[in-house]
C-alpha cells in the first residue's frame, strides 16, 4: 500500500514538472496586440519595410492610370467625392475590388480614399429591393449599371470587416452599417425577382446549418446555374468571424464564433493531405464542387491562391487551430518545389505561368508556416517589382495585401484599443 501511494505521489509530481515545463500555447496577435513584420525577421529594416508598404500604395492607388493605378476618382455626388477600383484585364468594377481597398485604405488610415470607395459602392452596387437585397453586385460598369446584380459573399465580408476598423480609426456611423451588413448576411429573408438574368430567388450569404459562408445566395433561377449549396474555400474568413462574435449584433455572436470553429474544420478537409492545395469551389463538406461553367472549380486555381492566407492570418490572430501551421508547411514545401498557376489538388501541373499574385499570397503562408523555407517565399516577396499593366489588378490587390501581412500592418482595430481587438 506504501509503495501504490508514493508511486501515485510521483507520478503526481512528475506531471506537474512536466507541466510547469511545457511551454505556454501561442497566442494571437488579437491577444498580445503584436503584429510579427516578416521582413524585420528577415534583415530588412522597419523603415525599408514601411517604405515599400507606401511605394505601393502611392503607385496602386494614385500612379499612372493607363498602366499604374487601381483607383480612380469619379466625380461626387451628395455624400462627397466618389472612387472605384477597376479590374483592368475586364474592365469592370467588382465588389471584391472595393472591399479590398477599403481594407487596405483603412489599414493605412487613408480616410479619404475609404471614403470615397465607400461611397461608390452604395451609390452603384448597393441594392436596396430586389433578390440582391442588402448585398452588393459583385460586377458593375465603370457608370455604375450592373453586369450582375447578385452578390458575390467574400465582397461583403471584406466590406463589413473594413466598417468595422473603420468605426475604430475613425467613428461616425461605420459600425452601425456593418451592424446592418451582417444581420443581412445571416437573416434576409428569401426573395424573388427579376434580374439582367431573368427570374432569380435568393437567400442570406451563410448557410445556417453548416455555419458556413456560401459561394451565392442564389437559390435558383432561369439558367439553374447555381442552388446555394456550395462554397468558395477563399471566402472563408474566420479571423474576421471571431471579430463578429465580439462587436457583431449580440443575437448573432454565438452563430460566428461557430462559423469560425466550422472554417477552420473545413479548411482542413478541403486542402489536400500532401500538397496542402484547395480547390476553387467545394462542397460543405470539403470536396470539390464541379461548376458546369468553370471547368476549373474543382482544381487549385485563382481564387484557391487566396485560400492559405486565410487559414495563415486565423493563425496570427488567433492561434486557435494547431493544424494551421502544419498545413502551410505542406503547401510551402509544394511550391518549394513547383511553379505555375494552377494545379489539380493532388499536384499534377495544369499551366506552366506563375503570377505575381500567387508570390504573394504564397509569403503571406510564412506567418503560420515553421520551416526555415518561409522565408525564402518572403524574399521573393521582398524583391518583386510592385505590378503593372493589363494584369495590374488582382495581382496588385493580392500583393498590398500581402506586403500588409507581412510587414505587420494588416491589424485588428477594434473598439476599445489601438490595433487590436477586445472581448
Amino acid at each position: 500500500m506504501f509503495h501504490t501511494v508514493l508511486a501515485s505521489v510521483a507520478g503526481a509530481l512528475l506531471l506537474t514538472l512536466l507541466l510547469a515545463a511545457a511551454p505556454p500555447p501561442p497566442r494571437g496577435a488579437f491577444a498580445t496586440g503584436a503584429y510579427r513584420n516578416l521582413f524585420v525577421e528577415a534583415g530588412h529594416s522597419a523603415q525599408e519595410s514601411r517604405a515599400k508598404i507606401d511605394a505601393a500604395f502611392r503607385q496602386l492607388f494614385h500612379g499612372d492610370p493607363s498602366t499604374q493605378g487601381l483607383y480612380y476618382p469619379a466625380g461626387s455626388n451628395a455624400n462627397g467625392p466618389l472612387a472605384y477600383i477597376l479590374d483592368v484585364m475586364h474592365n469592370d468594377v467588382r465588389s471584391e475590388g472595393i472591399s479590398y481597398g477599403m481594407m487596405i485604405a483603412v489599414q493605412l488610415d487613408k480616410k479619404p480614399e475609404f471614403d470615397a470607395l465607400w461611397n461608390w459602392a452604395r451609390t452603384y452596387m448597393y441594392h436596396s429591393q430586389g433578390p440582391a437585397q442588402g448585398f452588393f453586385s459583385w460586377s458593375v460598369k465603370t457608370d455604375g449599371k450592373p453586369n450582375d446584380e447578385m452578390p458575390a459573399p467574400d465582397g461583403e465580408e471584406y466590406i463589413a470587416t473594413s466598417l468595422y476598423f473603420a468605426a475604430a480609426r475613425w467613428g461616425s456611423n461605420y459600425k452601425a452599417e456593418a451592424d446592418r451588413l451582417l444581420t443581412d448576411m445571416l437573416h434576409r429573408a428569401v426573395a424573388t425577382g427579376p434580374t439582367l438574368a431573368g427570374p432569380r430567388t435568393s437567400g442570406p450569404l451563410f448557410d445556417a446549418a453548416h455555419k458556413m459562408v456560401r459561394f451565392s445566395p442564389v437559390l435558383g433561377d432561369a439558367r439553374n446555374t447555381d442552388d446555394g449549396g456550395h462554397t468558395d474555400p477563399s471566402y472563408h474568413l474566420p479571423a474576421f468571424y471571431e471579430l463578429w462574435a465580439r462587436w457583431g449584433p449580440a443575437a448573432d455572436r454565438a452563430f460566428w464564433a461557430q462559423a469560425a470553429a466550422a472554417s477552420r474544420e473545413f479548411f482542413e478537409k478541403a486542402a489536400h493531405p500532401s500538397t496542402g492545395l484547395a480547390p476553387e469551389y467545394a462542397n460543405y463538406d470539403g470536396t470539390p464542387w464541379a461548376a458546369h461553367w468553370n471547368k476549373m472549380s474543382v482544381h487549385f486555381s485563382y481564387d484557391s491562391w487566396r485560400t492559405a492566407m486565410n487559414w495563415s492570418v486565423d493563425w496570427a490572430w488567433w492561434a486557435a487551430d494547431p493544424r494551421e501551421p502544419q498545413r502551410s508547411d505542406r503547401l510551402q514545401a509544394f511550391f518549394e518545389a513547383h511553379q505555375g498557376n494552377q494545379f489539380t489538388l493532388d499536384g499534377h501541373p495544369l499551366d506552366k505561368s506563375h503570377s505575381d499574385g500567387l508570390t504573394a499570397m504564397n509569403a503571406v503562408v510564412s506567418l503560420a508556416a515553421t520551416e526555415p523555407r518561409a522565408r525564402t517565399f518572403v524574399e521573393a516577396l521582398w524583391n518583386m517589382p510592385i505590378p503593372k499593366g493589363g494584369m495590374r489588378y488582382y495581382d496588385g490587390a493580392l500583393y498590398l495585401f500581402a506586403l500588409l501581412h507581412c510587414g505587420g500592418e494588416f491589424r485588428i482595430w477594434g473598439p476599445t484599443g489601438h490595433n487590436r481587438g477586445a472581448q
